[in-house]
């Protein structure tokens, strides 16, 4: 359900760290790889976990990919397990 792009690679939750200024972490990202091995920059998968105050409104712990090729992600702050597909993804597949 993912695009193209996110299937080669590994898909890392970067869960935070509120000690930091500037904020780190808090996104979800992917890591392309080639002949096996990191190709390239992460790039940003989903981001925005923090609001106009640098409060947490949530934090990656875990990733996983379902059966039905839906990314998912754990969230310790909201207490909730994401599940996020591509922007093709229709309401019946979610189903």
């Amino acid at each position: 359900m993912l695009a193209e792009q996110f299937r080669s690679g590994a898909i890392v939750g970067l869960h935070g760290s509120w000690n930091r200024k500037p904020h780190s972490g808090y996104k979800v990202v992917h890591v392309p790889f080639s002949h096996g091995k990191p190709d390239g920059l992460p790039v940003d998968v989903l981001t925005d976990f923090l609001n106009d105050r640098g409060e947490a409104l949530g934090r990656p712990v875990g990733v996983a990919i379902d059966k039905r090729g839906f990314l998912l992600v754990a969230d310790d702050v909201g207490n909730v397990i994401w599940r996020v597909g591509g922007a093709s993804t229709r309401q019946a597949d979610i189903n």
